[in-house]
């Protein structure tokens, strides 16, 4: 059993560290509001801010919406870079830019501190479910370390390589799944426009090579219209600024990862940032002025 710190407690962090509480671990919490009573009542323990987390605990854990936060938490005012001593270890399980991670990355180094970027897929389903999808950058000593505590929270592990890599990879899956919900938005769209049933367009295609999880899970939710966030758009637009922002870096065009990025600022323009990325959707219906389906 180890001593872990959880910091960032919010509708994938929450699920993530009461996993490792359920395991026996002796997990220090903290975060921007108070630590839920459900986490405590289960054995975590509160603590006041990230300073005092990083000082009770070998393996810190941050979960947290964007880069400046991240940066914030390390290196700000009772971060954990104030308590951080040699021989610990620093895992951001955040979604951030993959360059200021190996910045991060360096610093943490700097302190005689193990780190390891290690972005998730899943979504709220994934964390509660601890079927996440980890990609990780970093030392494999420090993988392999951890690995047992990844393994509480997700399913597909990978180390995709050094410091900034697993951020890399998980920008190049946001690309994947922004586009892939904007093909089955206007697939269903176009059906629907038509005249045919969504619903049973959707389950034939699932027969077919078009099947995917997008189409299963979230072409569900379009037809249903039950948007509640499992990942909000405001958080998937971040996600699209950073592959935009590297492209810019690069020399690379990404027109189609830009046009899915257009959408989704369609959707927050119109009061639906805080929606489930799937309702992506609603900004074709807007320009198409039809919907999908009328719900459940």
């Amino acid at each position: 059993m180890r001593k872990l710190g959880f910091i960032g407690l919010g509708i994938m962090g929450n699920p993530m560290a009461a996993h490792l509480i359920k395991a026996g671990h002796e997990v220090f919490l903290t975060t921007l509001n108070s630590v839920s009573k459900d986490l405590t009542d289960a054995g975590g323990v509160a603590c006041a801010n990230a300073q005092e987390v990083t000082q009770r605990a070998d393996i810190i854990f941050l979960m947290l919406p964007d880069t400046p936060d991240v940066a914030k938490v390390l290196f700000g005012d009772n971060g954990v870079a104030s308590g951080l001593t040699a021989g610990k270890t620093v895992v951001d399980m955040s979604s951030i830019s993959p360059m200021d991670t190996k910045v991060f990355a360096q610093k943490i180094n700097a302190l005689g501190a193990d780190y390891l970027d290690a972005p998730v897929s899943g979504g709220e389903v994934g964390a509660k479910a601890a079927s996440l999808t980890i990609m990780v950058g970093g030392p494999q000593a420090a993988f392999d370390l951890v690995k047992p505590l990844f393994e509480l929270m997700g399913k597909n592990i990978t180390l995709v390589g050094g410091n900034g890599d697993g951020q890399t990879c998980k920008v190049a899956n946001q690309i994947i799944v922004a586009l892939n919900i904007a093909a089955v938005s206007e697939a269903l769209l176009f059906a629907s426009k038509a005249g045919a049933d969504p619903a049973k367009v959707r389950a034939a295609l699932m027969g077919g090579f078009a099947a995917s999880r997008i189409l299963e899970v979230h072409g569900e939710r379009m037809i249903k219209r039950t948007f509640d966030p499992g990942f909000r758009i405001k958080l998937h637009q971040k996600d699209l600024g950073l592959a935009l922002q590297g492209a810019r870096e690069l020399g690379l065009a990404l027109p189609q990862t830009a046009g899915a990025a257009q959408l989704m600022q369609v959707c927050a323009a119109n009061g639906m940032a805080d929606l489930d990325h799937s309702a992506l959707v609603k900004a074709l219906e807007l320009m198409g002025n039809h919907e999908v389906a009328s719900g459940a």
